[in-house]
Order: structure tokens, then sequence, then C-alpha cells
């Protein structure tokens, strides 16, 4: 199945992975370089600013900010690399900066914490993770690429404490740990675990492990896996990079998770299904990482095809978003209960095709919406009193865009 075709309901091949995805994609070392920019400059360059916190108290930030795209290297009309862009803080308005090239397939983005390295999932068969050193003159220099163990990553994120980078390697159904050192450089993997249970739910053929995230306690690392209907919570020794199983929370058979996202306050989380269009309300205890599912709720999409993706909430916790391909809208809900209950309130077109990730600027005044199958990234303000939902402006064309990182 092409990376652009949609999943089948029951049976879910991963659009992602396909015959482009051979090992002649992913054996041969890439180049390191920048298109239509300059060479990398030497390691005593000015790191990029890292992004300030986004109490609202603080004043908003001002003039253009970066943006970094991902996509894929080896799908029909797919770009050439990490996109480079700016974004308006007050307008939205993208203005497109060149590429980062050397990259295979980067189709997920995640920025460390102290905000001067970016690093990227390599979509392939042999699965990697590539850390990128950023710069302001964005003379962005590529620091290497580690194995996964695994194949098709999807999802990587960076551990609070900034040592360590978590990754989930969907065609395989594992997940990976590398050390993170000073440099922002990647270390040789410390530990790969697979998802052998529970077995696969209705349709699949094996685990599929689609995200990797620490819980805002920062006690527990959760993976989600589509392919076995199961949260797995573990324990991240920080001094070992190694995982310790925990728990596991279950969804219904056939709801193929996706994506978690936490409250604001901890003690709740909202799960996408991408195969059976819901969303589902966690309890989360944060002593012991058990995660405990909910009743599954409408996307508010109907009765059509649709796949939700990925779910966002506002910083206060007010509002939470759902981005859905198929629909391609964007559906609101209100958080009540402090974080128990998400109450449905509307869907807003995306004005895109296939919207695969969404983000917030870091003052949570914008999301950014990729459009896989449109190539386009959307942006929209966000009021924040009614979490309504506005466009800013024509979409910005992006090559394959199913990542879109603002900083």
């Amino acid at each position: 199945m092409s990376k652009g075709a949609e999943p089948a309901r029951g049976v879910l091949s991963r659009r992602r992975f396909v015959g482009a995805l051979a090992a002649a994609a992913v054996t041969a070392p890439v180049a390191c370089g920048t298109e239509d920019q300059p060479e990398p400059e030497a390691a005593t360059s000015a790191p990029m600013e890292s992004p300030k916190p986004t109490a609202s108290a603080k004043p908003r930030p001002t003039g253009p900010r970066p943006l970094f795209l991902g996509t894929y290297t080896s799908a029909e009309g797919s770009g050439t690399g990490i996109g480079l862009a700016t974004y308006d803080s007050t307008t939205g308005r993208i203005t497109g900066r060149g590429t980062l090239t050397g990259i295979g397939d980067p189709s997920y983005l995640a920025a460390h914490p102290d905000g001067r390295t970016l690093y990227a999932v390599n979509e392939r068969a042999d699965g990697g993770v590539t850390a990128v050193r950023l710069s302001t003159s964005r003379r962005h220099k590529v620091l290497g690429t580690r194995g996964t163990g695994g194949s098709a990553p999807t999802h990587l994120s960076v551990h609070p404490g900034g040592r360590w980078l978590l990754s989930a390697n969907y065609g395989s159904g594992s997940v990976a740990v590398h050390p993170i050192d000073a440099s922002g450089a990647l270390g040789e993997r410390t530990d790969l675990v697979t998802h052998s249970s529970p077995p696969p739910g209705p349709g699949q053929e094996g685990p599929h492990a689609h995200q990797f995230i620490t819980s805002p306690d920062g006690g527990h690392v959760l993976a989600v896996d589509l392919g076995t209907d199961t949260v797995y919570t573990y324990r991240l020794n920080e001094s070992a990079g190694t995982l310790t199983p925990v728990s596991q929370a279950h969804t219904r058979p056939g709801a193929g998770p996706r994506h978690l996202t936490f409250h604001p306050g901890g003690r709740f989380a909202y799960l996408a299904n991408e195969i059976d269009n819901t969303v589902v309300v966690c309890a989360y205890d944060p002593a012991t990482g058990r995660l405990t599912p909910g009743d599954p709720q409408p996307t508010g999409t109907g009765e059509g095809t649709n796949y939700p993706a990925q779910l966002l909430v506002t910083q206060k916790g007010s509002y939470a978003y759902l981005a859905n391909r198929g629909h391609n809208s964007l559906t609101r809900y209100a958080v009540e209960a402090d974080g128990a209950r998400l109450r449905l309130l509307d869907t807003v077109p995306v004005r895109g095709d296939f919207p695969r990730h969404i983000a917030f600027s870091p003052d949570g005044r914008l999301l950014f919406a990729a459009n896989q199958k449109s190539s386009t990234v959307s942006v929209f303000h966000v009021d924040e009193k009614s979490g309504e939902l506005r466009l800013a402006g024509e979409p910005f064309a992006s090559p394959v865009a199913v990542c879109a990182l603002p900083l």
C-alpha cells in the first residue's frame, strides 16, 4: 500500500511502509548538507535560541520563528529532506527557507528541551533516528544516525531530562531508547522492547508501536501500540537507559489506538483510536503508571470513512483538538471536570487533505496541521477563551507534509 493510501478497516497495512522502503534505500550512508544553503558551520556557531516558557503572563514572541517540516523522500511527489521555514507568530504566515537534505524519510520530528537539537525518525525498512544540530543562521549540521533496531519508526520524543531519546517502530512493533550526549548527538541504542503480548488485535498481522512518550510527572514512559490495542507503561532507568514493564492498558478489540495526549493536570489522558474512529478519556495514576481507559466517544465526523490521527490539549487544559484524516477536519472538544470529560463541540474544515500531524506554537496561539495528501500546511489562530479556530490565510505548500514542528 502506498504511503498516501488510506488504511483498510480491520486489516491494517502500513500506508507508509511500502516497497519503496527496500533495503537499498537504507543501507548506503547519506550525504549531510543543506539544499540551497551554505555548508554546515563550525561547532562554534551560535545555537538556536531555546524555546521560552509559555506562561500567559509573558509577552508573546514577535517576528519570524523557526518551523521544521517532516516529509517522505521515497514517496511519489515527496520532498528531499526536512523542510526549513519560518512563521510569523502574529499572523501565522509561513515562509519557506529551503531544505535540509541527507536525511531519509524524516516523517516525524521532535526538538530537544534546550531547543538546540532536532531529531527525526527515518521511516524505512531498516529504521533509524537522526540528530541535527540547529543554528540561528540555518547552517544546521547533521550529527549522525543510529539504528532503532526495528522497521518503519513513526514517532520519537525526548525524555524531559534531555538525556534519552524514545522511539517507536511501527513495522516491527517495538520501542527503543538511545542516549543523548552533551552535543545533542545520539549514542548506541541502550534498550529495545518488542510488544509480544497480548497477541495482535482483530485483522492485525502483528504489533505496531505508534507512539512513545513520557508521562507529565516524568516517572513513566508509555508506548501506544495500534496492532495490539494496548498502551504499555514502562519505567525508564535514567542511568542505564533500560525499560522495565509496569502495566498494560487495553482498548476494546480492533480500536487501533494511535496517539495519547495528557491533560496538563497529569491525571487524565486522551487516546485517539485510528481504526474504530473514536477517542477515549483515560484516567492515569502517577504513582503506579497505570492507565485506565474509559468508554469510546465519537469524533463528530459522522458515518463516513475517517481515521483519527492526533489529539492536542491547550496549555490551560480547557480545549482539545483531534485531527481527522478522511473527514479532513479538526474536532474541537471542551475539557471538563478537571480533565475527566471531553464534550464534543464542533468540527472545522482543515483546508487540506489527510491531516496527519497537528502542533501548537510554543505560546499556544497558533495550531499547525500537516496535510499529507494535499502537500500543504494549514495554520489556525486559536481563541484562548472559546477555543475556536480561525484559518490564518491560505495553506502553505510543502511536499508530502506529514509533520509540522514550530519552535
